[in-house]
C-alpha cells in the first residue's frame, strides 16, 4: 500500500523518478545484485517511507547508530550499504513531508526485551531484522512490481461512471484488496476472500447507492422553499449527477435552500461497517465534495461552518485552558482555505467530521485510508519555492477508519454506573479531545505527544475503575456486616454471613464482567495499525452518541455454520433478533446497521445476497424490517454483479423506525433490458408483511399473487422434505460431462441406471433451468457397485483421493 501511494503521487512530481530506475539504483547502492540482493527495499524504500515521507525536511539526516537515535525512525539508516549517500539524499530532498499515518514505522519504540515488537524492522542492527528480506528481483524482474506499474497509466483522480478513459485509478485499490484476500491458503485449501465473504462492489452500483442514500438524507434534513417534495428530490439528484453539463445545478436552488443543503452536508455522519477497500466512503466523499463545489464554489459557506464547528468542539472539549490550541486550529482552517483552493478543504473536513469506517480486517482499513490519502494528495499542487514544496501534510486517519468487530457492541446500560464516575467522564472527554487534535497533527513529534497524553489518560481511567471496584467491595462488606451484626447467636451470625458472602460473590462476578467491559473502553488504542478490537462502539471510538445519518456498505457473505460454526458461536450470545443458526452474517449486519442509525431518520443502504428475501432462514430478517423499520427501495439485481461470486444480489434502502412510506421495488431479471438503474416507470412495489417472502411486483402482479395464495397450497404444506443438494466428496470423480456419460453407457448400458442429469445452483435461473451438459454418478451409500463395471472402472481412477474422504462410506460411495 505504501508503494502504491508513492506511485500515485509520482504523477504529481512529488517523488524523484530516479528512485525507481534500476540503472540509477545500481550506481547508488554498493554491490547491487538483482538476483541475490535485498538492499533496494531497505536502503531506498524504507528510507523513503519512514525517514523522508514521514519526516519534516529540516529534521532529515542519517542515524549516528548510537542509543540516542537507535529508535528514532525519522533518521536514515543503512548508510554502509549506500555508495553515494549525498546523491541519494539529494533525490530524497525533492520529496515533501507527507505524514498521514501510512508511513509511520510500525516498530515499537521499546526494545523487544521490554515488550516491544518489530514489524517493519527498520534498523541498522542486522540481528533485529529477523531474516526479514525483500529481494531486489521482486521490484525489478520483468514481472516485478516496478515494470508492472510502468506498463499502466496511473491517473491521479477517481474516475466516475460517466468517464470513458481506461486507466489505472484509485479504484484499483479495491481490486488490490480483493485479490490480497484471495491469496491461496495452503492450510485450508481455500481462499481468504471466500472465507471472509469479501467482494469488491462495482463502481456504478456504489454510485447508485450513494446517490439514493444521500438524496433521501438531504431531502429530510432540509426543506424546499416551495414545499414540492417530488421536485425537491429531482433537484437533489441533478445536483449529485457527475455529468459536467450539470455544473449549473446551483441555479436550481434558492439562497435559503443552498444554505440549508451546505449545512446539512456538514452535519451528515456516514458509516461503512464493513469498509473493505473504502469504495462506499470514497463514493460519499466525492458526491458531497461535488455538491459543495457546485453550491459553494468559493468555499465561503464551508469555511465558516468549519470555524463554527471548531469553536463548538473547543468549547465542549477543551474549555478555556486550551484557548491557544483552539485559536491555532481556527488559524489553520483559515490558512487551508486561503492556500488550498478547490476541493482540499472540502474533502479534509468531510473526512474529519462526516465519514467513518470499520472492518474486522486491519488490511482493509489500511487500504481504505490509502485511498483517502490519495484523494487529498491530488488536490494539492507543488510549489518549489514554498515551505515543504507547498504541500499540506495529510491528516491521520487512525481515528476514522478502525479495525474492530462491528457486530459485537458493549452493554452500555450495564456499564453506565461505572462510566458515569466524574473522573472517568473527565478522562474520556480528554481522550476524545486528544483524538480530534491527533487527526490534524502535522508531524511525528506532535503525534507521539498526543499518543503519550492519551496513554496517561487511559492509565487514569484504569485506576479510576479499580478504585470504583475497591469502593464497591468495601460498601458491600459494610452492608453485610451491618446485616449480620444484630444477630446475637454466633452460629446463626456466621451462617448468615456465609449466605451473604455467597450472594456477594454472585454480585461480584456480575460487577467484574461489567468492569471488564468498561476496561475495553479504557484500554482501546486506535493507533496500533496491526491490531483489531473484538468489539465496536461508535460513542467511545468515534465520539458519536446519537447515531449515524447513513449506514452504507457491502457486508460480508458467510454462512454462520461455515468453519464448523465458528461465527455461529461468536454471535449467538449477542442477542440479535435476526439470528438464525442456518443464516448468514450479512443478516446480522442488517440489524446492527439499523441499531447504529439515528432513530426515526437514519438510512441504511446495503447490497447483499438476496437469499434472505425468500429463504426460510431469512424469516427473522423480513419480520424485523416489516415490523420495526421502513423499507424505501428494493432492487433485485440478479447475478453477475460481483466478479468471482456466484450469487444473486439485492440493494435495500430503508429508514430506521416504522412509517407508512411505500417501498418501491424492481426485479432486474424481469425487465425487457437490464439498464441500471431502471427507468422510473418500470418500478413496482413491495408490501412487507410479517415474515412472508419479499417480491418486487406491479399492482397487477400483486393482485394475481394474492389470488394464488388464497386458493393454492404452499410447498411447505406438501409431503416433501428438502435438506440440501448432493455432497459428492470429489466432484472430479462423480460429476461427468456428456462425452464421458456416453462412453460409460456404451461400455455398459446398465450404467444409465445410476447416471443422473445434474443441475448446479448456477444453472438455475428464474422460471427455468439451463443445463450445462453435466451428469452425476449417483453411487448412493450401499450401492452394489460390482453391478456397474464401467462406472466402477471410471471411479477406480480416483480411488486414492476418494479413500481419504470416505469416512464411514465405501470409497466409491457419494
Amino acid at each position: 500500500t505504501r508503494l502504491m501511494f508513492v506511485w500515485f503521487i509520482r504523477e504529481k512530481n512529488l517523488i524523484a523518478t530516479d528512485l525507481f530506475s534500476e540503472e540509477q539504483i545500481a550506481r547508488l547502492l554498493k554491490n547491487y545484485d538483482r538476483d541475490a540482493g535485498d538492499s533496494y527495499y531497505r536502503a531506498v524504500l524504507q528510507n523513503l517511507f519512514f525517514a523522508t515521507l514521514n519526516t519534516e525536511i529540516d529534521r532529515r539526516g542519517f542515524s549516528k547508530g548510537s542509543n540516542a537515535t537507535h529508535r528514532d525512525f525519522s533518521r536514515y539508516r543503512y548508510e554502509k550499504e549506500i555508495a553515494d549517500p549525498d546523491q541519494l539524499l539529494a533525490l530524497f530532498a525533492q520529496t515533501p513531508f507527507i505524514n498521514g499515518g501510512l508511513f509511520d514505522c510500525l516498530d515499537s519504540e521499546e526494545s523487544t526485551r521490554d515488550g516491544g515488537y518489530r514489524i517493519d524492522c527498520f534498523t541498522d542492527n542486522p540481528n533485529q531484522r529477523r531474516g526479514y528480506s525483500i529481494p531486489n528481483r521482486l521490484f525489478f524482474d520483468d514481472d516485478g512490481l516496478i515494470p508492472l506499474f510502468n506498463r499502466y497509466k496511473f491517473t491521479v483522480e477517481e474516475n466516475t461512471p460517466v468517464e470513458q478513459e481506461v486507466a489505472l485509478d484509485p479504484e484499483l485499490l479495491g481490486k488490490v484488496f480483493e485479490n490480497l484476500l484471495a491469496a491461496y491458503n495452503p492450510e485450508t485449501r481455500d481462499t481468504a476472500r471466500k472465507q471472509t465473504g469479501s467482494y469488491y462492489t462495482p463502481r456504478p452500483v456504489v454510485d447508485y447507492m450513494v446517490d439514493e442514500a444521500l438524496v433521501a438524507a438531504l431531502a429530510q434534513a432540509c426543506s424546499p422553499s416551495d414545499a414540492d417534495t417530488g421536485f425537491w428530490q429531482d433537484r437533489l439528484r441533478y445536483l449529485l449527477d457527475y455529468e459536467d453539463a450539470f455544473n449549473d445545478a446551483h441555479e436550481l436552488f434558492e439562497e435559503e435552500e443552498t444554505a440549508g443543503i451546505v449545512r446539512a452536508i456538514s452535519e451528515i455522519k456516514v458509516l461503512d461497517p464493513a469498509v473493505g477497500s473504502g469504495a462506499f466512503p470514497m463514493g460519499m466523499l466525492h458526491k458531497m465534495a461535488m455538491a459543495l463545489r457546485r453550491l459553494d464554489p468559493d468555499n465561503q459557506r464551508w469555511a465558516t461552518l468549519q470555524k463554527e464547528r471548531a469553536r463548538a468542539k473547543a468549547d465542549a472539549a477543551f474549555d478555556t485552558e486550551n484557548q491557544g490550541e483552539r485559536d491555532a486550529e481556527l488559524l489553520a482552517i483559515s490558512e487551508i482555505f486561503e492556500r488550498y483552493s478547490g476541493d482540499f478543504g472540502r474533502k479534509l473536513y468531510l473526512i474529519q467530521n462526516s465519514i467513518f469506517g470499520v472492518d474486522i480486517q486491519p488490511i482493509a482499513t489500511q487500504i481504505a485510508k490509502l485511498r483517502f490519502f490519495i484523494s487529498l494528495a491530488i488536490e494539492q499542487e507543488p510549489d518549489a519555492t514554498a515551505p515543504n514544496f507547498g504541500i499540506k501534510p495529510l491528516p491521520n486517519l487512525e481515528t476514522r477508519f478502525i479495525a474492530a468487530d462491528t457486530l459485537i457492541g458493549l452493554q452500555l446500560s450495564d456499564m453506565w454506573p461505572l462510566l458515569k464516575d466524574d473522573t472517568v467522564q473527565e478522562n474520556l472527554k480528554k481522550i476524545m479531545a486528544i483524538r480530534e487534535s491527533y487527526f490534524l497533527a502535522s508531524n511525528r513529534r506532535q503525534k507521539l505527544q498526543y499518543i503519550r497524553e492519551e496513554k496517561t489518560c487511559r492509565e487514569h481511567l484504569d485506576q479510576a475503575l479499580k478504585v470504583q471496584k475497591e469502593e464497591w467491595g468495601a460498601r458491600e462488606q459494610r452492608a453485610i456486616n451491618e446485616k449480620v451484626a444484630p444477630i446475637r447467636n454466633i452460629k446463626d451470625r456466621e451462617r448468615l454471613r456465609k449466605d451473604e458472602q455467597k450472594k456477594y460473590r454472585i454480585r461480584e462476578k456480575r460487577f467484574d464482567a461489567n468492569l471488564e467491559a468498561a476496561q475495553k473502553v479504557t484500554r482501546w488504542k486506535p493507533y496500533d495499525q496491526n491490531a483489531k478490537a473484538d468489539w465496536f462502539d461508535p460513542e467511545y471510538m468515534f465520539g458519536i452518541a446519537d447515531g449515524f445519518d447513513i449506514v452504507i456498505g457491502n457486508p460480508p457473505y458467510i454462512q454462520l455454520q461455515k468453519n464448523r460454526g465458528e461465527l455461529r458461536r461468536r454471535y449467538q450470545t449477542v442477542e440479535f433478533e435476526t439470528f438464525a443458526a442456518t443464516g448468514d452474517v450479512y443478516q446480522l449486519f442488517y440489524e446492527k446497521g439499523c441499531q447504529l442509525l439515528m432513530p426515526q431518520r437514519g438510512l441504511i443502504a446495503y447490497i447483499t445476497s438476496n437469499s434472505w428475501l425468500k429463504a426460510q432462514y431469512g424469516k427473522s430478517t423480513r419480520r424485523y424490517f416489516a415490523e420495526q423499520h421502513t423499507p424505501l427501495q428494493l432492487v433485485e439485481m440478479g447475478k453477475d454483479v460481483f466478479e468471482n461470486a456466484i450469487v444473486d444480489t439485492n440493494i435495500l434502502l430503508a429508514r430506521r423506525g416504522k412509517s407508512d412510506a411505500i417501498c418501491k421495488a424492481v426485479d432486474m431479471d424481469r425487465l425487457p433490458d437490464k439498464a441500471f438503474p431502471p427507468d422510473e416507470n418500470l418500478w413496482g412495489q413491495l408490501r412487507p408483511r410479517e415474515d412472508r417472502p419479499w417480491s418486487a411486483m406491479s399492482v397487477i402482479e400483486q393482485s394475481i399473487m394474492d389470488e394464488m395464495e388464497a386458493v393454492g397450497t404452499p410447498l411447505k404444506e406438501w409431503d416433501v422434505s428438502i435438506y440440501r443438494g448432493v455432497t459428492t466428496g470429489l466432484n472430479d470423480a462423480f460429476i461427468i460431462d456428456d462425452e464421458t456419460k456416453e462412453e460409460l453407457v456404451a461400455a455398459d448400458p446398465k450404467s444409465a441406471e445410476i447416471i443422473k442429469p445434474l443441475l448446479r445452483g448456477r444453472d438455475i435461473q428464474r422460471w427455468r433451468a439451463e443445463r450445462a451438459g453435466l451428469w452425476l454418478v449417483y453411487a448412493r451409500k450401499g450401492i452394489a457397485i460390482d453391478r456397474y463395471p464401467a462406472v466402477y472402472s471410471h471411479l477406480r481412477q480416483h480411488q486414492k483421493a476418494l479413500s481419504k474422504k470416505a469416512g464411514s462410506n465405501q470409497w466409491y460411495e457419494l
